[in-house]
């Protein structure tokens, strides 16, 4: 698994959302749903994304963008335009005074807005659960990142705009499955840009030496990693994988290795019901002890603490 699917390991199945907007101009919604990642991709018309904080950024047909909570943002057909309703959290939905919409701009299976045939019409995916496995990606991504159809192309936007109205057995996964290509495409996009200013580590994964040693804990994290068997994996010596790593990614490799292992366990305790030692084993510890150890020392709780309130 390499860096940006461990984005979309672990919560895409379960909780990722998505939905048809169809608005006819004035229009104006503001999101405050504090989710750690929502996709916009305008399928028809136009659209104004504007954060409380950063550059407002104008979407044509075709254009995706990208925001990163919890930070608030606006999307509207004019900067100006005031919040006709609020997403809040786990999805409800309410007028700006506060007062539930009570279904008043459902039009139909998961679309929403002021009439189907609106002048805009825009395809919105939310992952509501931030998985610490990706912690660092999406700590490498700005507020909000937009890509124009210039630079960028999807062949999926038909096909999703197409699964996202059908009402089938199974069609949660199917969609949180293009939410996921969505995503993936978009981000492969962005971190090509010379202006994305990809973070060091997933620079690294393009060495010929360093990459390989970034992948393996987390396509085998049950293995025993020590940095002398990661370096003879690579074929390098212990020091001139250090050198190496340390330099690209900017920490040691037993710091990373700790880090990899450690959100790892993160998504296994909030996920699953494995006992502690199970999970323990699964992200390369001998025992519940030396996860518990290393697991307090990073989160400032125990692991059976983190997964009773996770619940």
């Amino acid at each position: 698994m390499d860096a940006v699917a461990g984005l979309l390991d672990g919560p895409r199945a379960r909780g990722a959302f998505m939905i048809r907007a169809c608005f006819d101009p004035p229009w104006a919604v503001r999101g405050e749903d504090r989710a750690p990642l929502t996709v916009m991709l305008v399928a028809r018309g136009e659209a104004w994304v504007v954060p409380d904080r950063g550059e407002r950024v104008l979407l044509r047909a075709g254009d995706l963008a990208i925001a990163r909570g919890p930070d608030p943002y606006t999307c509207a057909d004019g900067t100006g335009t005031a919040p006709q309703a609020l997403i809040l959290p786990d999805q409800e939905c309410r007028h700006p005074d506060g007062r539930p919409l009570n279904g008043s701009m459902d039009l139909g299976v998961r679309t929403w807005g002021d009439r189907l045939d609106g002048a805009t019409v825009m395809l919105i995916g939310t992952y509501p659960v931030k998985g610490e496995v990706g912690g660092r990606l999406l700590d490498a991504l700005p507020p909000l990142l937009a890509l124009p159809s210039d630079v960028w192309a999807c062949p999926l936007t038909p096909y999703v705009a197409e699964e996202i109205v059908r009402d089938e057995p199974g069609q949660e996964v199917v969609l949180g499955r293009l939410l996921d290509l969505l995503v993936i495409a978009a981000l492969r996009a962005w971190f090509a840009r010379p202006e994305a200013e990809a973070p060091a580590w997933y620079r690294a994964l393009a060495d010929s030496v360093v990459g390989g040693v970034l992948r393996l804990p987390q396509d085998d994290p049950a293995h025993p990693w020590t940095v002398s068997s990661l370096a003879a994996k690579a074929g390098v010596s212990r020091a001139a994988l250090a050198r190496r790593l340390t330099g690209l990614v900017g920490e040691p490799p037993m710091s990373y290795l700790t880090g990899r292992r450690l959100a790892l366990a993160v998504d296994r305790l909030r996920d699953s019901g494995d006992a502690l030692d199970a999970v323990a084993r699964r992200v390369g510890y001998g025992s519940d002890f030396a996860l518990s150890t290393a697991f307090k020392r990073v989160y400032g709780v125990s692991p059976v603490e983190y997964r009773a309130r996770a619940a």
